[in-house]
């Protein structure tokens, strides 16, 4: 793919951020996001890593007691690009009240059946970002989604645009190296470890890529942290970039 072409594709699209082949993607495999064994069987090994970055930036941000069974007591979450729901309810186990959002209808549908069978009170709805009238949030996360918008600048600006003052946003996202080329598409696509089709390296960012966004949305960004893979420990927090990497933005 020519760099022109990567452009168009990655950050022009008249301020829409879904591309309906991503959200027809996604949405086919609405029916098994919850089975660990399944199509999405790498987030769930994802989550884990996830939340425990989660975890240490929301103790660290709000002066959380590292204890506390429910740091988010009284604070709004929105996960954007949410699923199924596999980062909700955790938020919502953790105290917040939580909104999700999916450009897939059929994602927005399987979250709220899997929430209401966990007894969990979650809002989840399908659409643009920045076309929802939903308010302001005191966190806000997107995991692996950037990579998938057609328009990062305007995606990430109505993520801005939902941080509520003194909030927490965090993202994480693949970087765009040789290694995540050959492991995430080449290697873990290829053995069918993640559905076919499901990333386009030429759409990853950088994290100096991403700063800059943040920046222009008027967030800071923190000091990103890897998320490694090894044979011995699988997926984990790593000070190594080159895969995935996790990152807290504040206003």
């Amino acid at each position: 793919m020519s760099d022109a072409t990567t452009q168009k594709r990655s950050k022009t699209s008249g301020g829409q951020t879904i591309r309906p082949d991503e959200a027809a993607h996604f949405g086919q495999l609405a029916k098994d996001w919850w089975d660990p064994k399944g199509s999405s069987a790498m987030l769930h090994r994802l989550n884990p890593v996830r939340l425990q970055f989660l975890r240490e930036a929301v103790d660290l941000h709000w002066a959380s007691d590292v204890e506390a069974r429910r740091p988010l007591a009284g604070r709004s979450a929105l996960d954007v690009g949410c699923g199924a729901g596999l980062l909700c309810e955790p938020l919502a186990r953790l105290g917040a009240e939580v909104t999700g959002v999916d450009a897939a209808p059929e994602n927005a549908a399987a979250a709220a059946v899997h929430a209401e069978g966990a007894g969990l009170d979650i809002r989840y709805m399908a659409g643009e970002i920045g076309d929802l009238d939903i308010g302001t949030f005191d966190l806000v996360t997107a995991m692996e989604v950037i990579e998938h918008v057609a328009d990062k600048r305007a995606f990430v600006a109505a993520l801005a645009a939902r941080l509520a003052p003194g909030g927490l946003m965090v993202l994480s996202t693949p970087n765009r190296t040789t290694q995540s080329r050959l492991l995430m598409i080449g290697a873990a696509e290829g053995l069918g470890m993640i559905p076919r089709g499901t990333h386009h390296w030429d759409d990853f960012i950088t994290p100096d890529e991403l700063g800059e966004l943040l920046d222009e949305a008027g967030l800071e960004m923190g000091e990103p942290r890897g998320i490694g893979f090894s044979p011995a420990k699988g997926l984990h927090l790593s000070n190594d970039l080159a895969l995935n990497y996790i990152v807290t933005a504040r206003k």
